[in-house]
Order: C-alpha cells, then sequence, then structure tokens
C-alpha cells in the first residue's frame, strides 16, 4: 500500500518534530534521513514555508516532491517583511513592481488554476491586494483593472 503525506515545512530547516515525526514514525522509516532529504531539496526555499509531498511505497521507498511556497510568502521574502497589513485596504506594508509581480506568478503558474500568464498575474495581484501591498505605486485593484482593460497586453504575452 502507499502512503501520500503532505506537510508544509520550513525550507531547509525540517525537523523530526511535528508535523513530520508523527506522520512519519508509523511508517518504520529512518525519520532523521527522510529530514535530511527534504531540507537538501527545500534549502533554497530558506526562510519560506514549503509544501512537501511524501510517497512511502509498501518497500519503504521514499519519494519527495518540493512544491513552490505560497504566493504570500513569495511576496513577503521579495519585500522582506514577516506579515501583511491588518487592515489591507488603508494600511499597505510594501510596494512591488509589476516585473517582480510577474516573475511570482510564473513561479507559481504551474499550482494555479489561471491558464495565461495574465489571469496568474490577476490571481497573484489578488493576494497583493489582500495583503496590504501596492504595485508600481497603485492599490494592487487598479492594476488589475488596468490589466482588464489591456494596459499591459505587450507585457503578459503567455
Amino acid at each position: 500500500m502507499v502512503e501520500v503525506i503532505e506537510v508544509l515545512v520550513p525550507g531547509g530547516n525540517a525537523n523530526p518534530g511535528p508535523p513530520l515525526g508523527p506522520s512519519l514514525g508509523p511508517l518504520g522509516l529512518n525519520i532523521k534521513q527522510v529530514v535530511d532529504a527534504i531540507n537538501e531539496k527545500t534549502k533554497e526555499f530558506n526562510g519560506m514555508q514549503v509544501p512537501v509531498k511524501l510517497t512511502v511505497d509498501a518497500k519503504k521507498n521514499v519519494s519527495i516532491e518540493v512544491g513552490t511556497p505560497p504566493t504570500s510568502t513569495l511576496i513577503m521574502q521579495e519585500l522582506a517583511i514577516q506579515k501583511g497589513s491588518g487592515t489591507p485596504g488603508t494600511d499597505f506594508v510594501g510596494d512591488l513592481s509589476l516585473e517582480k509581480v510577474m516573475r511570482i506568478a510564473k513561479m507559481k503558474q504551474g499550482s494555479m488554476l489561471s491558464l495565461t500568464l495574465k489571469n496568474a498575474v490577476k490571481e497573484a495581484l489578488g493576494t497583493c491586494l489582500s495583503m496590504g501591498v501596492t504595485v508600481g505605486g497603485k492599490k494592487a485593484k487598479e492594476v488589475i483593472w488596468d490589466i482588464d482593460q489591456g494596459t499591459y497586453d505587450d507585457l503578459l504575452v503567455d
């Protein structure tokens, strides 16, 4: 029987405590080896929460799939902040360029529901909106409206 475990771990700093240890312990695996392998695969995301999917087969072979961090985590890393705004409509915690939002959208596009870069950027802008992050000095909602009007069509080509 195949066991699948999905967890969110700190990039490069996973440890045998929760959530990994309690999930792996009953499977009879060498937890230290698994944690070391996860840390090796997630070291480029140091300081960010990273989704990890572990698949354990009947012979106790473990395969590790590393996802991309949540959009909000990528935005916080770009801005070097710890959290978003408590009142995102009135207090703003930072400003990103549209190019940085596009880069985040491209990183996340495979795991988003959006089929086009334009829609993926609008999804990322939605996260900016809920976090109190402006884009190019404008509120994210205004940038979404500009995208809908075709203002950035030359930039948002798949």
